[in-house]
């Protein structure tokens, strides 16, 4: 019996909608119940068969308590398994071979189980990269007992650190400070001067220490832990050996953690020197007069905010109907809109088919028929996984990505793929949960399943754009009748004060038991309060449950609030909804 909410004790068992014997696919509906707030259909979280209903429809039953088992067709559970307490069913499913239910916040043991020793040369985990999903398994396989091995190639951090997260987030935050002076005077606040130049030089070697300071934290971290480091490509052979230069090592399990690599196309012209990307615009020490950006996704938007700010004509093609695509289209519009009003150029629906340089200058031939001339142009168009040092395992893949389960277990056993490698998501956090989850794994056994459904993404623009769950339209596809509430930035008194209230909050739920279905902001602080929206979604919070809290004012998050008062009409700051 799930616990839907925090205040839930127990629930009622309405109506099963699966029998015993009835193969159950994840998704499907297993049975309704109903707590003391709201009637709910519970989904399948594995697939298999119902092999015991071990409480009836019309019991009520406290939260937590087994009511059913899923497993192989075949298996058998134990007759008495039905009136066992928690802990003796668990035993009595171990012992009939089945795997035990874990709650999904439960954490693997605390401690490495007792296994031979360990030769010298060899390690309970050897992680093959050193970026998010690389040190935070290293890391958590550490804290768990486990002697660690990490081998990096280059730098530690990986793009997140190195060429990604963080130096465009330092590129940003240059980018608001020249808003910032733009605004001064309307502010009251009169500079001696409003004439300005970019500093490239400085700005470079900022960035370059912010990214110097985060990467030695991490190699920091790892030695702490004692965990054993190695600089090179690592090649990583199926007998679970990984050899770096003349050195061979040996894991009981392998993590690997490689990463991504920029994308390419294959076009006329793509090799020129004049094409950067974000491996190396970010080390641009002369700013160009003009900027064509190939790719209206989250990097291209970001780096061409950065350079529109320093005074650069920019100019985004995107091959959508409209820019950063996966994220809610009305969000996306009004992002769209507020840049072109900051001066950025943005062509969707359309591509680069060629690109020619003379006299130090590009030209770049749309598909379309139209043309566009600038000094540099920036490659953007996504990332894939990075494999070099993986050709000798034979793993299955995905369109060039590793395939993992839940447990981020690869096709073969005891060799994990978490993080960009896998392309499940291509997110730094999201790559800590996956690392953490494998780690855990490798020490113990599959015990845990990475959760990433509500993982929240951010486009760290101005305004800022974030969102977690699914998008109005996906969630019109998968369920029909929805409920939105929307709450706008323009009436928010924080922004209002801080010349940022532009933009707004919406929330998706399901209109039968408002469950939220998905949370989209652009406006201030977005990435910052979307966090509040995963865990919100995470513990399963309805719309109802989450109007019993109090927001602090005047803080951007009232708007939050405001936005799921909407969804059933009873936001006190918006007009009333037609009807």
């Amino acid at each position: 019996m799930p616990k839907l909410g925090v205040d839930m004790q127990e629930g009622e068992i309405i109506e099963w909608k699966k029998q015993e014997g009835d193969v159950v696919n994840e998704g499907d509906i297993l049975l309704e119940i109903m707590s003391d707030k709201t009637n709910m259909e519970l989904e399948a979280e594995d697939s298999g068969v119902l092999l015991k209903i071990t409480r009836q429809a019309g019991e009520t039953v406290p939260v937590t308590e087994v009511i059913g088992y899923i497993g192989a067709e075949g298996e058998v559970v134990a007759d008495n398994a039905a009136s066992a307490p928690a802990a003796e069913a668990s035993a009595q499913l171990e012992s009939a071979g089945l795997e035990v239910p874990k709650a999904p916040a439960q954490a693997a043991p605390v401690a490495a189980t007792e296994k031979a020793p360990l030769a010298d040369n060899e390690y309970d985990i050897i992680v093959v990269g050193g970026g998010p999903a690389g040190y935070y398994s290293a890391i958590r396989g550490a804290q768990l007992g486990g002697k660690v091995a990490i081998i990096e190639k280059s730098e530690f951090g990986g793009t997140c650190l190195n060429k990604g997260c963080i130096p465009t987030k330092t590129y940003l935050k240059n980018a608001e400070i020249l808003n910032g002076l733009k605004i001064a005077a309307g502010r009251g606040i009169n500079l001696a001067s409003t004439n300005y130049t970019i500093d490239m030089d400085k700005t470079v070697d900022f960035k370059n220490s912010v990214v110097k300071t985060l990467t030695g934290g991490v190699q920091g971290l790892l030695k702490a832990n004692k965990v054993t480091i190695f600089n090179g490509l690592g090649q990583v052979n199926p007998d679970k050996t990984v050899t770096i230069g003349s050195e061979t090592i040996k894991g009981r399990n392998i993590i690997l953690a490689t990463g991504s690599k920029v994308s390419r196309i294959n076009i006329p012209g793509i090799d020129s020197q004049l094409v950067m990307t974000s491996d190396d615009i970010l080390d641009l020490r002369e700013l160009p007069k003009s900027l064509a950006v190939m790719g209206g996704g989250v990097v291209g938007i970001e780096l061409g905010l950065v350079y529109a700010s320093y005074g650069v004509d920019v100019t985004v093609v995107e091959m959508a109907d409209r820019i950063i695509p996966a994220m809610d289209k009305e969000v996306s519009l009004e992002l769209q809109k507020i840049l072109a009003k900051k001066g950025i150029k943005i062509m969707t629906s359309v591509g680069v088919s060629e690109i020619v340089e003379a006299n130090n200058q590009l030209t770049l031939k749309l598909n379309n028929g139209e043309e566009i001339v600038a000094d540099r142009a920036l490659l953007s168009i996504g990332r894939v996984p990075q494999l070099d040092g993986l050709e000798n395992l034979n793993l299955e893949l995905d369109r060039g990505r590793i395939k993992v389960n839940a447990y981020q277990e690869t096709s073969i056993p005891g060799i994990y793929a978490p993080g960009d490698v896998n392309g499940t998501k291509m997110l730094a956090h999201a790559a800590y949960r996956m690392g953490e989850v494998a780690a855990e794994n490798a020490m113990h056994g599959n015990v845990r399943k990475a959760h990433l459904d509500y993982t929240p993404a951010a486009v760290y623009t101005h305004p800022e754009v974030a969102m977690c769950g699914i998008t109005e339209e996906e969630a019109r596809a998968k369920y029909g009748d929805v409920l939105i509430g929307k709450s706008s930035f323009a009436g928010n008194g924080r922004a209002i004060a801080s010349n940022e209230a532009q933009g707004f909050v919406k929330v998706v739920a399901d209109a039968k038991y408002h469950e939220i279905l998905g949370v989209h902001i652009i406006g201030p602080a977005a990435a910052e309060l979307i966090n509040e929206a995963s865990t919100i979604m995470e513990n399963e919070l309805t719309v109802d449950e989450l109007l019993q809290s109090i927001h602090g004012h005047p803080t951007f998050s009232e708007n939050m609030y405001e936005a799921f008062a909407d969804v059933l009409g009873e936001a006190i700051h918006n007009p009333p909804k037609r009807k």
